[in-house]
């Protein structure tokens, strides 16, 4: 991973023209990488967001002149304890919101979804919206969505509520190109910008050769038994599809890997996803067994709040409405977020 961060960063001083491969040199660690040339040095190391993961390119700030070129970067996937530890003492609790995306033109035409990339309904969009008015006074430092755009859709419309104001920006990852085209130039801007990270592996659950197929006349032709059991039982999945076992297995591998650490970075997080791979989300925060998650139904646009506090998770429920100040009363920190807001905005 240091090393694809190393060639990034050498691609960037080498297209200023900083930069030769002569006297080169570079040195590898957890947290930093140097970049050392004839009578100039660059050093990469974790900034202000140094916790975000290592093949997720945060808001990077690139500064060059003739004398000096400093680019910002993560570079390491996981906190050390001295990071984690640092930041936990900054905030000791977090906030994590759920959210299943609003309704989509095929929720409304009554098909299978599963992994084809169909938009919102106008009934979707203004369940967004809604959802987005219920979090307005709840940080969000950083958000993760599905790859597909009715969960992407979810998350920007609610962000357009919340009273911070910041703009949520969806990093490109896919290439080098992509990564260099949507750099930002202004620190201030950068300050004002939530990163959205999109990731397949939050992707609904995927559901083979039923996608596209109408749910009544599925029923009609496979039996109303064997249509329930491809949708609800844990570990059967449809024809050529997934299972929620399996949606779980990379949902939850991700949420580990990815996001848990981000919380424990003292970062506020929401996500915005789909049914099955929230679901698989909230088995593993809720401890919840095979048979009880088969039973838990999400509606859609409907927010879910957790608090993360001394490693554990404790779920909120939903906040009711923006003007419900026993909403913002779970915790004291939610309590003095909101009150911030009000100072600055008024």
């Amino acid at each position: 991973m240091a090393a694809s961060v190393f060639h990034q960063a050498l691609g960037t001083l080498q297209s200023h023209g900083y930069l030769n491969n002569s006297g080169l040199r570079h040195e590898l660690g957890d947290n930093s990488l140097r970049l050392i040339t004839n009578g100039f040095k660059v050093e990469i190391g974790l900034s202000r967001r140094g916790c975000y993961p290592s093949d997720q390119r945060k808001f990077g700030v690139v500064q060059a002149s003739a004398s000096q070129t400093s680019v910002f970067e993560p570079v390491s996937s996981h906190p050390s304890k001295s990071s984690t530890s640092s930041s936990q003492k900054k905030s000791n609790e977090v906030a994590l919101i759920l959210i299943r995306h609003g309704e989509s033109l095929w929720n409304e035409k009554n098909l299978f979804t599963g992994c084809v990339d169909v938009p919102l309904t106008k009934k979707g969009v203004e369940e967004a919206i809604e959802a987005g008015k219920r979090i307005s006074n709840i940080p969000v430092d950083m958000i993760y969505t599905s790859s597909l755009i009715r969960a992407q859709m979810t998350a920007m419309l609610a962000m357009t509520q919340h009273r911070r104001r910041k703009v949520p920006i969806i990093i490109h990852n896919e290439s080098e190109q992509a990564r260099s085209w949507s750099q930002i130039f202004s620190e201030d801007t950068n300050k004002q910008s939530i990163p959205v990270v999109a990731a397949w592996q939050l992707n609904e659950r995927m559901y083979g050769e039923l996608q596209g197929l109408n749910k009544q006349e599925t029923a009609d032709r496979y039996g109303k038994e064997q249509v329930h059991e491809w949708r609800r039982s844990y570990d059967i999945p449809p024809p050529n599809g997934e299972s929620l076992e399996m949606c779980a297995q990379r949902a939850v591998a991700y949420f580990k890997d990815q996001i848990e650490p981000q919380l424990l970075c003292g970062q506020n997080v929401m996500i915005a996803a789909h049914g099955n791979s929230l679901r698989s989300i909230i088995m593993y925060l809720d401890k919840l067994t095979s048979q009880e998650v088969i039973s838990l139904e999400l509606s859609t646009g409907i927010p879910m709040l957790y608090i993360f506090k001394e490693g554990k998770f404790i779920r909120r429920g939903s906040p009711v409405a923006p003007t419900e100040a026993g909403v913002y009363a779970y915790t004291r920190n939610l309590a003095q977020y909101r009150q911030k807001l009000d100072e600055m905005l008024h």
